[in-house]
């Protein structure tokens, strides 16, 4: 007696397939895009890694309002929701990043200014080292 069955095949179906035809049950179509999250997922990522340059701050803004816009689109469509989240953290992380460190270099501008005519790089180390520890 053989107890192995053989598959039944629909007709017209490759009898050289191992799988089903067609779309799987339930499998409907594809969910689409959002444009705006990937946009804005890229723009974070990239304003965050050239924050510590100053221009990381306006990919971060740029990204930021980008990742707005694809969170309600998400809302609507159900797509792109977890990459326009990463756009928004990461875009408001390198609006942050760059204004600390605005901020940072603006102080040690301002504590170092005369030290800005040394005579040799030993020299001005040696100013900064004073503006800045007061001895």
């Amino acid at each position: 007696m053989n107890t192995t069955s053989t598959p039944t095949r629909a007709a017209g179906a490759d009898p050289h397939s191992h799988g089903p035809q067609g779309p799987a049950h339930g499998a409907g179509a594809p969910a689409g895009r959002n444009g705006p999250a990937v946009a804005a997922m890229v723009l974070g990522v990239v304003g965050w890694v050239t924050s510590i340059v100053f221009v990381g701050g306006l990919f971060g803004v740029v990204g930021l309002g980008l990742g707005v816009a694809a969170l309600r689109k998400a809302g609507r469509t159900g797509v792109g929701r977890g990459m326009a989240v990463t756009g928004l953290v990461t875009s408001f992380l390198a609006i942050v990043v760059s204004v600390l460190v605005a901020v940072f270099m603006t102080w040690y501008a301002n504590q170092t200014q005369p030290c800005y005519d040394p005579g040799s790089f030993r020299q001005y180390r040696e100013c900064v080292h004073q503006q800045l520890t007061g001895h």
